[in-house]
């Protein structure tokens, strides 16, 4: 029943306008930062060669377009959750939803793997700009990997906690704005920690930009693996207990 949800929450998804125009906005903005970045790598490339250990490509056009891509779908990934289940509640179906057989379980894991498969389609056409690369210069592809995995942990990190912040309210514009401020939380709180001059430790590991940006330079680490799946597991398990809560109300 999780494939029979996921696959009711993609269809609904695409078949919305504002899916198609997201995935088009997207295109075209980080399209046109491409051809600048190309375009900047080209005019410094003199420059770079001269230099003892010679940045790629990859370091300079690829990982700052990802950089980017990431805090445009800060903002925009809250306008794809916000839907998940409060348009549910607002539309009067989340009560037969939590009152059918369906464990709330296989709904938040169904609707999450839905959101899943929009972040993997939206990921894999954004890394078609890259690739590209591959006709015409050497690109390094271990870092292009981990690349690609922090932007699927990342959105997958996002769209956790948007589903969470969605199942708390039938209001589709609370949900986004909470989503936000959540997100954007997560993003600053290394800066916060430092200007703060406290509990610094705790604030870089708990600042999602801090595992991005490693994850982005090509290292891997297990802690940075760590940290997205248990913030991913948190909200949802969150997200289950708020609809067992809902289903006994």
């Amino acid at each position: 029943m999780i494939f029979t949800i996921a696959r009711r929450e993609i269809i609904t998804m695409f078949l919305s306008p504002l899916a198609w125009v997201i995935l088009g906005v997207i295109q075209v903005v980080l399209g046109f930062m491409f051809l600048s970045l190309l375009d900047n790598y080209a005019i410094l490339q003199p420059q770079l060669m001269r230099l003892e250990n010679t940045p790629g490509v990859t370091d300079i056009v690829v990982a700052p377009l990802f950089q980017l891509a990431a805090i445009i779908l800060l903002m925009i990934m809250p306008l794809i959750t916000m839907r998940t289940f409060a348009e549910e509640k607002r539309n009067k179906t989340l009560t037969l939803l939590i009152s059918s057989p369906l464990s709330m379980t296989e709904i938040v894991l169904g609707k999450f793997l839905g959101l899943f498969l929009f972040v993997f389609f939206l990921v894999s056409l954004l890394m078609l700009m890259p690739l590209s690369l591959y006709m015409g210069t050497a690109l390094d592809t271990g870092k292009l990997v981990s690349i690609y995995l922090s932007m699927l942990l990342l959105l997958s990190s996002f769209a956790a906690i948007g589903l969470y912040l969605s199942s708390l309210t039938d209001n589709q514009t609370i949900a986004a704005v909470s989503t936000f401020g959540a997100l954007l939380m997560l993003w600053i709180i290394d800066w916060v920690g430092e200007t703060a001059g406290g509990g610094q430790n705790v604030a870089a590991y708990l600042s999602i930009l801090r595992h991005h940006q490693s994850m982005l330079e090509g290292v891997f680490n297990f802690s940075d693996l760590a940290y997205y799946l248990i913030l991913i597991t948190t909200f949802l398990v969150l997200t289950i207990r708020r609809l067992d809560r809902d289903r006994l109300l």
